[in-house]
């Protein structure tokens, strides 16, 4: 199922705004204009407001299926046409909603438990699935990455002919779940939440932060007012919203919306804005979300089209054999795979096949080493490059990938419009060329104990580290690889396994000398400028190019598409010449379904 409510990547909390705003740290004063002399100037374009499961209609409505349901689920997945079919066949809506159990449940695997239900705290893919069921917005984006307004919730959009301004008209059938009416005042009060320093959420403060205000004209009309006419406006409109009249009361006393009793109740009862309830929370093990009759209904009609589960389970299964061996059983009805699930025997003999099937896609997601620039070992190129070298690239992919992932030649995947255009070669273990850019740099063994070493700041450092890695079944393996590479060019390696959210904070104060993780390319390019560009708050590695940071700048300013390409093309040939990361494959998805699922796309 396509969720309704798309958001960036994001991570963010709250600040103090009564009925006359405080000035958030970082905005700058701003009086919004009459909106009747807005409406006078602004020469307002007409953006599109689309219902996604309609538009998702009309496009399986214009593709002939490659396969009958029939056939699909008789099907084994061992080719790419098998696959083909699989999708086309059993990933089409129903035609006729009567065939739709309204009363449904589906029981769904996450990874790992969420950190938090407040969607200004999204950083996991589990807190997306829980923001897209229970969380409130304005835009969405079609599998093209192209915008729009999400019909359930906007009346129209418009956006002014100099690019400056863009205006929402909500509609007046919303409500947040205690019955309270959403209206312009939440976007507004969320923005300038956002914006407050003071709030520890910086990743959704970028971007957001392109915005010069966001004001409320009344309950219903909100203008956002840009500072700058930039292509990524777009997306810099899209942040997560949270009710005002339960976060403001308690802002001054707890800015960080996670200690105040107030904000403890919220995280076990949420207020939610999207068509989902939390219905009950077991830490460590699932949460149960259960679909709310007045998001469906507002004064006694329905306003909204029905989500087809009443119910829906994320249950908390870290470990990827036990997810399946939950899914062969029928306990769970979809399930992320690993390789050696795909191809081994337990997801390709008649048991499995009775009750699931199974589907691949290409993801624009790279996995990688991070390098902590900071660190003694790793603030040279050569040396991040002899790391690069020194490592089995072609052992992890036919060892533990089973040859089924691409090899990662840096940021944006090569089938994506803002891929350079020239190829780069994947690399390949050298171990001649690892020693001697090591040497060039000045890590040598001097004396004799088999350990490189240099002099730092008048003291002998050993090369001698710790990568961190997120304790589920493959990260530890990919390491374990990196240790056994390093060992044969006289380079210590201590690998740490760790819990996901204990990683990800380790990566945020920058308390790490490596780590392996993995990112999506986003909705846009410029989404990766959080990652790669100086001081950003998602560039663990503390990486800095002042010619990258140029680049991000020009890109986010071009509106052809072709031109933009070419920037961020060129952003990614410089990130990969300074090897930050040493990139490791593109990660394909592998899915398992219970065969009486549909409509999963």
């Amino acid at each position: 199922m396509m969720n309704r409510l798309c958001f960036r990547a994001l991570l963010i909390v709250a600040a103090l705004l009564v009925n006359s705003p405080l000035l958030a740290d970082g905005l700058e004063p701003f009086t919004p204009p009459p909106l009747a002399d807005l409406d006078a100037k602004a020469n307002w374009i007409d953006q599109p407001v689309v219902d996604a499961m309609e538009l998702r209609r009309k496009k399986e409505a214009a593709e002939k299926p490659l396969a009958i349901v029939a056939e699909a689920l008789k099907l084994r997945n061992t080719s790419a046409d098998a696959n083909a079919k699989i999708l086309s066949g059993l990933g089409r809506l129903s035609a006729d909603e009567k065939q739709v159990n309204f009363n449904a449940a589906i029981v769904r695997r996450i990874r790992g438990d969420v950190k938090s239900t407040n969607p200004l705290f999204q950083n996991s893919v589990g807190e997306f699935d829980v923001a897209g069921l229970i969380g409130f917005g304005l835009f969405g984006f079609d599998w093209t990455m192209q915008a729009f307004a999400l019909a359930e919730h906007v009346k129209s959009w418009q956006s002014s002919k100099d690019g400056l301004h863009d205006k929402i008209v909500l509609r007046d059938d919303l409500v947040w779940s205690d019955g309270q009416p959403i209206t312009a005042h939440d976007i507004a009060f969320s923005f300038q939440t956002i914006m407050d320093e003071r709030v520890p959420v910086p990743a959704v403060r970028s971007g957001t932060d392109q915005l010069r205000w966001v004001h409320a004209y009344d309950d219903h009309t909100l203008v956002y007012f840009h500072k700058k006419s930039l292509a990524t406006n777009v997306w810099n409109i899209n942040f997560p919203v949270i009710p005002k009249h339960t976060y403001a009361p308690h802002l001054n006393d707890d800015p960080t919306l996670q200690n105040h009793e107030h904000y403890v109740n919220l995280e076990a009862n949420p207020i939610t804005g999207g068509p989902y309830t939390l219905k009950s929370r077991v830490r460590g093990s699932e949460l149960v979300f259960e679909r709310r009759d007045n998001y469906f209904h507002h004064n006694g009609k329905q306003v909204r089209n029905l989500e087809h589960f009443k119910e829906q389970r994320l249950k908390v299964i870290i470990d990827s054999n036990t997810a399946l061996l939950a899914l062969r059983k029928g306990d769970i009805e979809d399930c992320e795979m690993d390789p050696e699930q795909w191809v081994g025997n337990q997801t390709n003999n008649d048991e499995y096949y009775a009750k699931n099937t199974k589907a691949t896609g290409t993801e624009w997601v790279e996995f990688h080493f991070l390098w902590n620039t900071k660190k003694p070992w790793f603030t040279d190129q050569r040396v991040r490059w002899a790391m690069s070298y020194a490592f089995d690239h072609q052992e992890m992919h036919k060892k533990i990938f089973y040859g089924l992932y691409q090899p990662a030649t840096g940021p944006f995947h090569p089938t994506s419009w803002m891929a350079p255009k020239k190829k780069i070669a994947p690399l390949k273990q050298n171990l001649d060329k690892a020693e001697d850019l090591l040497d060039e740099a000045g890590w040598k063994d001097s004396n004799g104990d088999g350990i490189r070493d240099k002099m730092i700041d008048g003291k002998r450092v050993k090369f001698e580290f710790e990568i961190a890695c997120a304790n589920s079944v493959v990260p530890p393996k990919i390491c374990a690889l990196l240790k056994e590479s390093l060992d044969r060019i006289g380079v210590v390696c201590h690998v740490r396994v760790t819990e996901f959210t204990a990683l990800t904070q380790l990566e945020l104060e920058h308390n790490f000398d490596a780590a392996l993780g993995g990112w999506g390319t986003g909705t846009d390019p410029e989404t990766t400028e959080n990652i790669f560009g100086t001081g950003k708050e998602r560039n663990f590695g503390q990486y800095s190019n002042p010619d990258v940071d140029k680049l991000y700048v020009q890109g986010r300013g071009e509106f052809d598409r072709e031109k933009r390409a070419a920037i961020y093309a060129k952003i990614h040939e410089l990130i990969y010449a300074d090897q930050p990361y040493t990139w490791l494959y593109y990660r394909n998805s592998f899915y398992g379904f219970n065969k009486s699922l549909r409509g999963y796309m």
